[in-house]
């Protein structure tokens, strides 16, 4: 039996999502959890591996079982032998052709920056402080030139092991929140800290390092050296995950509670 799994959880604690040897990762807890419920070993496969410090309200995994198990248990029971910061959200039995990687249709991740001199006391780690002022209409008029189908190698990180540097974005937009701006950005998928390098991007548009043109000469240039820095990971969220309906995965984009009253959807 193949079983698709909702996952959300704060990366600040361990080091991503892929099983290492000598630290703690999202990917063991599950798989240690999983294997608890399931009286036998279990390993999983996630929609998108997140890094260190970046957070997830949305992941989806999927494992193949022979335990029989209800939706319920597997919620319940996997959550009883999960630590705090990890939490799944919902299970359901999918078909075999099911693959949360390659069946999904889109990723959608959100960036939260904060505009503040002084470190925070709240949520620290689940928003990025930045101290100083940024445009937001420079940063807003740089967003259509990301948009579509084009070779994003300028934000590609050099340990990235996607095949092709090409992917389509979907959807781009800058949202004014209080003293800061969030993110939301969507697409066929990411490369290894694309969007971390498109905000540190942003960025330098937003304190007027470089003009509003320079996003469509950087994205030209397919030169990860010509680009700004790579931003922090704890303002990231991978928030939505779509899959074709035939597998009825639930979909909507899942915003941290401390900003969902700031975004309408």
């Amino acid at each position: 039996m193949r079983i698709a799994l909702g996952l959300a959880y704060d990366g600040s604690f361990d080091s991503g999502w892929q099983r290492q040897r000598h630290c703690s990762s999202i990917q063991a807890h599950v798989e240690h959890a999983l294997s608890c419920v399931a009286a036998s070993p279990i390993e999983i496969m996630c929609a998108g591996r997140t890094d260190k410090g970046v957070h997830a309200t949305a992941q989806v995994i999927h494992f193949d079982t022979s335990a029989i198990r209800d939706s319920y248990a597997w919620v319940a029971g996997t959550n009883h032998y999960l630590p705090s910061h990890i939490k799944v959200q919902w299970a359901k039995a999918v078909s075999d052709d099911f693959h949360a990687r390659f069946k999904a249709k889109y990723r959608r991740y959100l960036y939260g920056l904060q505009i503040h001199a002084q470190a925070l006391a709240h949520f620290p780690q689940g928003i990025t402080r930045w101290p100083r002022m940024l445009d937001r209409e420079a940063m807003q008029q740089a967003l259509p030139s990301l948009l579509g189908t084009q070779d994003f190698s300028a934000f590609r990180d050099r340990q990235c092991q996607a095949k092709s540097p090409i992917k389509t974005i979907e959807h781009c937009e800058l949202i004014q929140i209080p003293q800061g701006f969030l993110l939301d950005i969507k697409a066929d998928a990411f490369l290894h800290h694309m969007v971390r390098n498109i905000v540190g991007a942003l960025l330098a548009i937003g304190e007027h390092r470089r003009p509003v043109s320079w996003m469509d000469t950087l994205i030209a240039s397919r030169d990860r050296e010509q680009a700004w820095l790579t931003a922090p990971p704890h303002g990231l969220y991978l928030a939505e995950v779509g899959y074709p309906e035939i597998w009825e995965i639930p979909e909507g984009l899942q915003v941290p509670w401390f900003l969902s009253q700031f975004i309408g959807r």
